[in-house]
């Protein structure tokens, strides 16, 4: 049986200056509140009552045939580095597949605008340029989609709405706000699409870029990957908020906490990130919890993470894996799986082939593209 409340002893009120006025909130100003608060998490909620999308055969097909050609294409180029065919830095994308091809199946090629860090790779193919153009840029070839002058961190395509492709950690977010100023400044309807890492999550430049964005009510999605581990120090040794998806609230920026390792939940996501956004009522910050199997660049040997690790996420998480579970069990056969893998080798075999017989940039275009005009 409950013991019966103890009874409380009554206070005796304090009297308050004569000059204090009572702070008192109206009933109105507390629902307002909890109305903001609840917009904020709105679009979470939205997300956790219908995680995946309802996508077609054809479409998961597609889905699956992306993520296969970004693995094989970043395996390949990790390839021409070890060869010595790629020089510089050299960021793979492997094991984050799903985030790229998810949110940007649901853009509008051509109309939204792709901003991202210097793992970009995946981010152009995801956005379908050519393979061929990519692996000629990354082994520093005239055909290039830079010319040969990007390389692997600062490839670019005004044509395919695709700003880079970014050295520096953190400047492509204000440069996306830049991207969503343009889009509202035109009133073409278009959203631009900004990722960078949790790395980049602490910098100063990205909070100034949140309260821009959502003051001016930018068309834009930010878009942290959280691979985990920034370049080699785990979340939790580096952030004191380890959950992104929060870091908006402050600016009143809805967050959205996803699956990254999870293409039909990533594509779901976008569909709800991305209404609200082109309904005119400002930016989301989205969280894509996912994992890079290599290190965080191809000099990097990973030794801040065990080997078991990696190979559970690979066996329990991997994306491309559970994309072809799915298509199993809805009945594709073996043989049209197998068709697309080898139809993706050969396609990435002749990307590298062409990228290897390209000659390099002429002498001329060292003078090239150096400044567009004069100020």
């Amino acid at each position: 049986m409950a013991k019966p409340a103890r009874p409380r002893a009554a206070r005796t009120p304090k009297t308050a200056p004569a000059t204090a006025t009572p702070v008192v909130q109206s009933s109105d100003a507390i629902a307002a509140e909890d109305d903001a608060a609840f917009a904020l998490r709105s679009l979470q909620q939205a997300h956790a009552n219908n995680k995946r999308f309802e996508a077609s055969d054809e479409e998961l097909l597609k889905f699956y045939e992306q993520m296969v050609l970004i693995r094989r294409f970043e395996e390949k180029a990790g390839q021409l580095y070890g060869l010595g065919l790629i020089g510089g830095f050299c960021h793979l994308y492997i094991g984050q597949e799903a985030v790229a091809v998810g949110l940007q199946s649901a853009l509008k090629e051509g109309h939204d605008s792709v901003i991202t860090g210097y793992r970009d790779h995946g981010h152009m193919l995801a956005y379908g340029i050519d393979p061929k153009v990519i692996m000629a840029e990354l082994t520093g070839r005239g055909a290039g989609i830079s010319r040969g002058k990007g390389g692997s961190m600062h490839m670019f395509s005004t044509e395919h709405k695709f700003y880079g492709g970014h050295g520096i950690v953190g400047a492509q977010v204000p440069l996306g706000a830049g991207l969503a100023f343009a889009h509202k400044y035109r009133d073409d309807g278009g959203v631009c699409m900004a990722y960078f890492g949790d790395g980049a999550s602490n910098q100063g430049q990205v909070y100034e870029t949140f309260n821009m964005a959502a003051l001016w009510k930018l068309p834009i999605v930010f878009v942290v990957e959280n691979n985990g581990y920034a370049m080699g120090t785990a979340v939790k040794r580096g952030s004191a908020e380890t959950h992104f998806y929060r870091r908006g609230t402050a600016f009143r920026i809805p967050g959205m906490d996803v699956n990254g390792m999870d293409v039909l939940e990533v594509r779901q996501a976008a569909e709800v990130a991305l209404e609200y956004v082109r309904a005119g009522n400002g930016p989301v910050l989205m969280e894509l919890n996912t994992y890079r199997y290599r290190g965080h660049s191809m000099s990097d040997p990973a030794k801040y993470r065990s080997r078991e690790e990696v190979q559970e996420m690979r066996d329990k998480h991997d994306p491309i894996e559970g994309a072809k579970q799915e298509l199993l069990k809805r009945g594709v056969t073996e043989d049209r799986i197998k068709d697309i893998d080898k139809k993706i080798r050969q396609q990435v075999a002749e990307a590298a082939d062409f990228a290897e017989s390209s000659p390099e940039p002429q002498a001329h275009e060292l003078y090239t593209d150096v400044l567009v005009e004069t100020y």
